[in-house]
């Protein structure tokens, strides 16, 4: 598929990934946080050049970003010590444990499709008691490499700034939502389809 690439192929910045011209490296924020922010990204997006995990991670020194595989067993074990005192960025369901007052000292993301998301946490169960942030549904929606399906539906990257501004303030969301848009467009430049998008064709 398009959005498919490794980091070694020519012409791509070895660290955004981006095609050199277009280059992300020198606007990624350096954006410091209280709260660690745990990335469980699924294998499928590990090589994709739109995924915004990845970008995330460049802009957050407290962060840590987690490859889950087919093996979920290794996963779970690294997961483990991060969940006391976290919370678990995800759509809460019926029975779920309630947020506590106290703010969390870790926020978990897993980072995937829908479904595959929902497949990686059945296969957490270390994940299965800890309390989930859901974020609201946005009445406009930003433009997105990928086209979203339902209105809570958010890029991680997109999902981590909001997140983040509930827990620490919009001084710290802003600068990785200015990030969000300018990889967006980037990555849309660099295909040449910039104006076509911007002008919501």
């Amino acid at each position: 598929m398009r959005s498919r690439t490794l980091s070694h192929l020519p012409g791509r910045c070895p660290r955004c990934w981006i095609r050199h011209e277009f280059c992300l490296c020198a606007e990624i924020p350096h954006v410091p946080t209280r709260t660690q922010v745990v990335i469980v990204r699924h294998a499928r997006e590990a090589d994709k050049s739109t995924g915004t995990a990845r970008m995330a991670g460049l802009a957050l020194p407290n962060s840590a970003l987690i490859d889950f595989g087919e093996d979920s067993v290794p996963v779970d074990e690294e997961v483990k010590p991060f969940a006391p005192g976290a919370w678990l960025l995800f759509p809460a369901e019926e029975g779920a444990p309630p947020l506590p007052d106290a703010l969390p000292r870790c926020l978990i993301v897993i980072d995937g499709t829908w479904r595959q998301t929902r497949r990686m946490l059945k296969k957490l169960p270390s994940l299965a008691n800890v309390p989930r942030l859901a974020l609201p549904a946005k009445q406009t929606a930003p433009l997105r490499l990928r086209e979203s399906t339902a209105p809570e539906n958010r890029s991680t990257l997109e999902a981590i700034a909001d997140a983040l501004s509930l827990l620490e303030g919009p001084s710290v969301g802003e600068p990785l939502h200015r990030l969000h848009t300018l990889m967006v467009e980037r990555v849309f430049r660099a295909r040449g389809v910039w104006e076509l998008k911007a002008s919501g064709q």
